[in-house]
């Protein structure tokens, strides 16, 4: 049974406790509800949500630990002999998941015995055209041994989803009839029912403290791991980066550090005068009407997926940049270039500045305004000696929020910085930042515990600390701005 028919079983049998749980307290109580400790909605509730909540935990702590046990069971299945030179037990058990999610194990075994298992190493072209008539790609270096632990996965995976099936339909049932038969007049349904949605509410306020720790516990646990295969002091301070997947790698952060600070130099460079002269015409000079129709339309850039701006960059600004500035300068010759990701994701960021430089210009009180006027200061006097200034705070806090922005920023990048990391000041030469380098180091199959898989962890982390350090220090800086105005 698939997870989400149980799941629309549980709810079925939650909807139907409501109304049952409800009539059978009116029933209780003679008809007049009058006699009901609550109000019949809640003795209702109270059985909806014993017959459901507690059937849906078991579930998902269920579909948490099932595959961590099956792993556990499969990866003793896994011979020796079947882990190639180089190789590890987690990549083998990579393609016993891929096989076994990808192919009828029934149908792949009867092939298999109607081969020559001792030519089977030698020659499978023979079973490759028999399997192709099924649907399934088989790679000429599966052995039998992974076939047979893919084969055992797929049972464990049946086995555990059929239990799964039996346990919460059970504890559901379980728990609609205790429910359902403990309905009298003097229970308290009301509490229960509170209860219940108090502990939901405590639940969902943890889910994003809890989210977070999780976040940082993995980064620091394989970061740890990381560190104990390569030098930290390399790490850090090497000019290098040259993974090389067979050993002999320099994993050097500082280029990609230097690419990372380099873009969202030229992103802010860009984003932040236009952005804040508009926040000051908005907020100073605009009608209502044309403020109204203006602010949102900037926002629009927000809401444009970063994909897009990439492909921007790629197919118009860099062949722009590269045909009228870097070649007839003799600067560049690529379309893929630090200028290109810059001015596109500074582009991207005019309505993080805007609209947060718009609404703290917009929080300085009226008085100051006044004041100025009637000292016979003009508008334009006003807004560079009095506003700007009270303002300054919040303005430095938004653009701390719009760097942090631009920092974790990885497709515009992609497609329009390129992927070369490099140390170097000239704009027009590709770079790339840490976050890209991110993503290619954990693509591909590749072998988990390697340290250039495991250093995507260590630039993770390295880049959580520094955007959550100018995270903080902007949240700092607009707290005390608004506890000074408000």
């Amino acid at each position: 049974m698939s997870v989400g028919i149980l799941i629309a079983i549980v709810l079925g049998l939650a909807i139907a406790g409501f109304f049952l749980g409800r009539r059978r307290a009116i029933a209780k109580a003679g008809g007049d509800s009058r006699r009901l400790h609550s109000l019949p909605g809640y003795y209702g509730q109270s059985v909806a949500l014993f017959a459901s909540v507690p059937a849906l935990i078991l579930m998902a702590a269920w579909l948490f630990v099932q595959p961590i046990l099956i792993d556990d069971k499969v990866a003793e299945l896994i011979p020796d002999s079947a882990i190639a030179d180089g190789g590890s037990r987690g990549l083998v058990l990579s393609d016993v998941r891929r096989i076994a999610d990808g192919i009828d194990l029934l149908v792949v075994q009867d092939l298999l015995n109607e081969a020559d298992l001792q030519n089977m190493r030698a020659d499978f072209t023979n079973v490759r055209s028999r399997l192709g008539e099924v649907g399934v790609a088989l790679g000429a270096n599966v052995s039998p041994s992974v076939f047979e632990a893919a084969k055992a996965y797929r049972d464990a995976q049946r086995t555990g989803a059929t239990l799964m099936s039996v346990f919460v339909l059970a504890l559901a049932a379980a728990m609609f009839a205790f429910s359902l038969l403990r309905i009298k007049p003097d229970l308290r349904a009301r509490n229960i029912s509170e209860s219940f949605v108090l502990s939901l509410l405590i639940g969902s306020s943890l889910v994003a403290i809890l989210t977070t720790v999780g976040i940082v516990g993995s980064l620091v646990f394989e970061t740890i791991h990381f560190f104990q295969m390569y030098p930290a002091s390399e790490f850090f301070f090497s000019t290098t980066w040259n993974p090389q997947f067979r050993g002999g790698s320099e994993l050097g952060i500082l280029p990609l550090l230097w690419g990372t600070l380099y873009v969202s130099f030229v992103a802010l460079v860009a984003s932040v005068p236009i952005g804040l002269m508009i926040a000051i015409y908005l907020s100073e000079y605009a009608s209502k009407t044309l403020r109204s129709l203006a602010k949102p339309a900037i926002e629009v850039l927000a809401g444009i997926p970063t994909i897009v701006y990439g492909l921007f960059a790629l197919i118009t600004v860099g062949p722009f940049i590269r045909d009228w500035i870097a070649e007839p300068t003799g600067l560049g010759s690529s379309s893929s270039s630090v200028l290109t990701a810059g001015l596109v994701m500074g582009i991207m960021l005019i309505p993080f500045v805007s609209s947060l430089s718009d609404d703290i210009i917009n929080a300085v009180p009226q008085s100051m305004r006044d004041g100025a006027y009637g000292l016979g200061a003009t508008r334009s006097e006003t807004i560079r000696q009095v506003i700007l200034p009270a303002a300054l705070p919040g303005v430095v806090g938004a653009i701390l929020l719009a760097a942090s922005r631009a920092i974790g920023e990885t497709m515009i990048v992609v497609l329009g910085a390129g992927a070369a990391a490099r140390l170097g000041l000239n704009p027009f030469e590709a770079m790339t930042t840490v976050t890209v380098k991110i993503v290619s180091q954990l693509t591909g199959d590749t072998e988990f515990a390697s340290p250039e898989t495991l250093v995507a962890f260590a630039l993770g982390l390295t880049l959580f600390v520094f955007t959550l350090g100018l995270n903080v220090l902007a949240l700092y800086i607009v707290r005390k701005y608004r506890e000074q105005y408000e």
